[in-house]
C-alpha cells in the first residue's frame, strides 16, 4: 500500500485561548488540509489500482 494512503492528515487545532479570528482561520485551514489530504489518497489508491491491474494483466499474458 502507498504510504500516502496509510499516512495520517494533518489537521489544524485551536490555541487554548482561541478567539474568533482564531476559529474562523482554523476552520479555513482545516478545509484546505482535509481537501489536500484527500485527493493524496485518492491519487494513492488510483496508484496502487494501476499498479495491480498491471501485474494482473502481465501474468494473463505469461498464462
Amino acid at each position: 500500500m502507498p504510504e500516502a494512503a496509510t499516512r495520517p492528515c494533518t489537521l489544524a487545532t485551536l490555541p487554548a485561548e482561541a478567539t474568533a479570528g482564531d476559529l474562523d482561520a482554523a476552520y479555513l485551514l482545516r478545509g484546505a488540509q482535509i481537501v489536500a489530504c484527500d485527493g493524496a489518497r485518492r491519487l494513492a489508491v488510483d496508484t496502487l489500482l494501476a499498479e495491480r491491474a498491471m501485474q494482473d494483466a502481465q501474468l494473463r499474458r505469461r498464462d
